[in-house]
């Protein structure tokens, strides 16, 4: 008898858990399916103000003055003032901030400036430019050129500069 009540039990235990996860199943998956039907609002529900819309602008850094353009593969751009043959600090203009980077000792005789704290990485070889981020790790540009470079000229780095003194 013992024996039929515990089988009972245990039964009617399965049978209840079955339907209940059914249920909690079928519950998320309508939950899920109605948060993927919501669209997206067209237009911004609450509009900032003009004084919101230039603190916004504000933020933005302006590109230096005399600063170059650096086209770059896929249509990035960044803008450098500074004069890479003798400058130890170099401004990088790049998504709209400015950036000020110390040059860095190479043995290989490209031209690399590279601020720890912010992660931004230039280095410049007599064909390229590229930047890199080192927050995670990317090749935010690559192949970047000055309008003397895309017509055949050498980059304007150190290494060129001592090159011809050296000639």
């Amino acid at each position: 008898m013992n024996k039929l009540l515990i089988a009972a039990i245990a039964g009617t235990l399965a049978t209840t858990s079955v339907f209940v996860s059914a249920d909690a199943f079928a519950a998320t998956t309508e939950s899920s399916a109605a948060k993927a039907k919501r669209p997206a609002p067209a237009r911004r529900l609450i509009k900032r103000s003009p004084k919101a819309e230039a603190a916004a602008a504000a933020k933005t850094d302006p590109i230096p003055e005399g600063a170059v353009k650096w086209s770059c593969k896929d249509g990035n751009a960044f803008f450098l003032k500074g004069d890479m043959k003798r400058d130890a600090i170099v401004t990088v203009n790049w998504a709209k901030k400015d950036y000020k980077l110390p040059r860095q000792d190479t043995t290989t005789g490209a031209d690399r400036f590279h601020d720890p704290a912010t992660g931004m990485d230039l280095v410049v070889i007599p064909s390229k430019a590229m930047l890199f981020s080192d927050k995670d790790s990317s090749r935010l540009a690559d192949e970047c050129m000055t309008p003397e470079m895309a017509a055949g000229g050498a980059a304007p780095t150190q290494s060129n500069a001592l090159i011809k003194n050296a000639e």
